[in-house]
């Protein structure tokens, strides 16, 4: 859940599968790690943010720089998961997230995530387009 819950967060639900659990049932570790993408990767959307259109006429693309990460509780074949992401920090190149799974209001992971944003041709990093970064900026508040 987030941390603050005074700050604007965007939800996605989402269903555990059975290709995302283990022989027991049990939702396998990493696959937080996409749901998670997933979450960031909509709520750009829902801003209006395409990120292949970003890419290609930009050239700029966003890669995990930094996770940590935290496992409360595990998720199971069939669980509703809603996965809860926040803007914490908006730099001049970087992203950084708070973002957690619920299962019925209960938390089983949360994460800390930085986003860097990087030239395509390179792969160094490159300030985010000022539109891109004053439209980070006002969904953060």
């Amino acid at each position: 859940m987030p941390t603050d819950t005074s700050k604007p967060f965007f939800q996605l639900d989402i269903r555990v599968y059975y290709e995302d659990t283990d022989a027991g049932g049990v939702m396998y570790y990493a696959n937080y790690l996409k749901f998670f993408e997933r979450g960031r990767t909509e709520w750009l959307r829902r801003l209006g943010v395409d990120q292949s259109t970003y890419a290609t006429q930009k050239r700029r693309l966003f890669v995990v720089k930094n996770l940590e990460i935290q496992y409360r509780k595990p998720a199971r074949l069939d669980d509703l998961l809603v996965i809860h992401s926040t803007i914490t920090r908006v730099g001049p190149a970087s992203i950084s997230f708070q973002q957690s799974a619920l299962r019925d209001g209960e938390l089983l992971c949360e994460s800390s995530i930085q986003v860097c944003c990087v030239d395509a041709d390179t792969m160094q990093p490159v300030a985010m387009t000022p539109e891109l970064s004053n439209l980070l900026k006002k969904a953060k508040n």
